[in-house]
């Protein structure tokens, strides 16, 4: 099966601009660099043929940002969604934070993102990058020769453990070469477990001292969605400043993981974007994984209007004095 390309996806959204049908799309437009794909909503079909782009750096899951536009915009609102997006967006029609009825949504065929640091961590000074069917050609300042980087060496960490092959809640579906994810998502998470208190303690010290509190986490996760956030109030005493000490360094990250726990789709957008290659995602994952440990297997996003394990009583439900070993699956 075919790759779609960007024509193919312009065309679509134009052909239904002109028909009356939508009124804005929202999808993808080149930024300052090759790999520098950026959000964008288009209101024509000449700034799609001019601008749109649809690549291996169209990484960006944009559900989030029809939060503003369906409250914001008068019209119907076209949005391009890959399989793992399609998650995010039915957990926000779920909590009642996007209008439905202003969102056609349609469903583009991923076969895996590129992540922009591992390309920039094997070349200085690029100019430009090409793709290829096996990967990318990479221009730099430095050489006539362009580095060359195997898809598979720069293929970003949430795909190779996607679990958002198949799209959920579309107005139409565009076929297409879709990827196969080769790695279990919680395989991280239980070499984490395996580690001793201080070594956890260690890695998450390490990890965490690099944050440079920028919010880009914050920012770009379709689960933060509050009017105002706990660390925007300036009586929090943590109001948009850099960590002064090791407890606010930590708990930032911790209180914000507690917040989007049993909403969280497993998107990987906070590891994305932020700047200091924090693996964030690992924190989320830790309470997927036990969730699905306590509760039962769960998905969030998966089925609009269903009710996550913390906010759902069972009679059958752990209870505080207990225990979970997920090693051997069974109540201690």
């Amino acid at each position: 099966m075919q790759k779609v390309t960007a024509k193919t996806l312009s065309g679509k959204a134009a052909s239904l601009l002109n028909a009356g049908e939508v009124k804005y799309v929202l999808g993808w437009k080149k930024g300052e660099f090759d790999y520098d794909i950026t959000p964008a909503l288009f209101e024509s079909a000449e700034e799609l043929e001019k601008d749109f782009v649809w690549n291996d750096f169209s990484c960006a899951n944009l559900s989030k940002y029809l939060i503003k536009y369906t409250r914001s915009l008068s019209g119907k609102i076209l949005v391009f969604l890959k399989p793992c997006d399609t998650f995010s967006f039915n957990q926000l029609l779920t909590e009642h934070r996007i209008d439905r009825q202003k969102v056609y949504a349609v469903g583009v065929p991923c076969s895996g993102m590129a992540d922009e640091k591992k390309i920039r961590e094997n070349a200085d000074g690029i100019t430009a990058i090409s793709e290829t069917e096996e990967g990318y050609l990479v221009h730099t300042l430095y050489s006539d020769a362009p580095a060359f980087i195997s898809k598979e060496e720069a293929l970003l960490e949430k795909c190779l453990s996607c679990k958002g092959w198949a799209h959920i809640a579309l107005d139409e579906q565009i076929e297409g070469e879709v990827f196969a994810p080769s790695a279990d998502r919680f395989d991280q998470v239980k070499a984490l477990e395996n580690m001793t208190p201080d070594e956890r303690y260690h890695f998450w010290q390490n990890e965490l001292s690099r944050c440079i509190r920028c919010n880009a986490c914050r920012d770009v996760c379709p689960a933060c969605t509050c009017e105002k956030c706990v660390f925007d109030n300036p009586n929090s005493g943590v109001e948009n400043k850099a960590a002064a000490n090791s407890f606010e360094e930590k708990m930032f990250h911790i209180i914000r993981a507690f917040h989007v726990a049993g909403r969280c789709t497993d998107c990987g957008e906070c590891s994305r974007v932020c700047p200091q290659k924090i693996p964030l995602h690992l924190l989320n994952r830790k309470f997927i994984n036990d969730i699905d440990s306590f509760y039962g297997e769960y998905q969030a996003g998966l089925d609009e209007g269903s009710r996550a394990p913390l906010v759902d009583y069972d009679t059958g439900d752990l209870e505080p004095s207990q225990v979970f070993d997920w090693r051997d699956g069974q109540n201690a």
